[in-house]
């Protein structure tokens, strides 16, 4: 292989890793599996995967998302510098202006192919993409405000489906509850992660401004607030086999909040953070769970 074709091989993987490709990707396979089995489960399978204004809804969300992405990075750059020096090294394969000049190309395109879906959902898209940036410039810099816009953002992609289908079930709510507990979590534990950078560049996040043990007792509230919604999906909805899910998750966050109060350095925040994004992927598969009988007779 030529240095050529090895410095533009180097710059898509730069890009594909400042979109974060692969969390985009869960979350198109989220979007689907929860459209089929929880939004849409009285519906066909096909009037649900052939749906053109699903697909441009998932292709909207996926551009701002991986747009969001790009502003973050950008503005991020001196603090991903000093936390993550490696990922830093090849995210900058790609320059700033590079950045910049395609993240105003995908914003472009969601929103015009949020045009062909409906005027709403242009304005959803137009004030989600706003959103993002205003988040990544100015909102993550305020400790709370910024935690409580990152699980907002982090849900919106699921609450535009939500709205599509009409679907206003109690147990969609309590799984958008428990879904937004766990990003909660995880947001706050990426700030110890990241306190390094964070306090270095003076980010009034909640670990710089009122402590780790402060942070850490927060933590442990939203665990438990948590597992309440885990419990009533348990015991007063019929999730299918995803019960074992949620009684798995109980399990894994009691061990969280065990090792929660034994971390004190970067590498032991990595990994609560690694096992909150274990628990957020194998949810997304656990849908499945819910109608497995269904799911086998509709495929096999």
């Amino acid at each position: 292989m030529s240095w050529e074709n090895k410095r533009i091989w180097l710059k898509f993987l730069s890009l594909f890793s400042v979109i974060r490709g692969y969390n985009i990707l869960i979350i198109i396979i989220a979007q689907y599996l929860a459209s089929i089995f929880i939004m849409a489960y009285h519906l066909p399978l096909s009037q649900v995967v052939f749906d053109i204004n699903l697909f441009l809804i998932v292709v909207s969300t996926a551009l701002a998302i991986a747009s969001g992405y790009l502003i973050n990075n950008f503005y991020d750059s001196e603090k991903d510098l000093i936390n993550r020096p490696s990922k830093t090294l090849l995210d900058n394969f790609v320059s700033q202006k590079t950045k910049l000049s395609v993240y105003f190309i995908l914003n472009f395109l969601s929103v015009i192919i949020a045009s062909y879906i409906s005027f709403k959902a242009v304005l959803f898209f137009s004030s989600y993409i706003f959103l993002l940036w205003l988040y990544s410039h100015k909102i993550k810099r305020y400790p709370f405000l910024g935690t409580l816009t990152a699980g907002l953002v982090a849900i919106l992609p699921f609450f535009i489906i939500f709205v599509y289908y009409r679907n206003f079930e109690e147990v969609i709510i309590v799984h958008a509850v428990f879904l937004f507990f766990i990003i909660l979590i995880r947001e706050l534990v990426k700030d110890l992660e990241n306190l390094k950078g964070d306090f270095t560049l003076d980010y009034s996040t909640i670990p710089v401004k009122y402590s780790v043990e402060f942070t850490k007792k927060l933590i442990s509230v939203l665990v438990i607030s948590t597992i309440v919604p885990a419990l009533i999906l348990i015991l007063f909805f019929d999730s299918g086999y995803m019960d074992y899910y949620f009684l798995l998750c109980v399990v894994l966050l009691i061990i969280f909040l065990w090792q929660l109060w034994r971390s004190e350095q970067r590498p032991h925040y990595l990994i609560l953070h690694n096992l909150l994004k274990f628990v957020i992927v194998l949810g997304v598969f656990s849908i499945m769970l819910i109608d497995i009988e269904t799911l086998i007779k509709r495929f096999f």
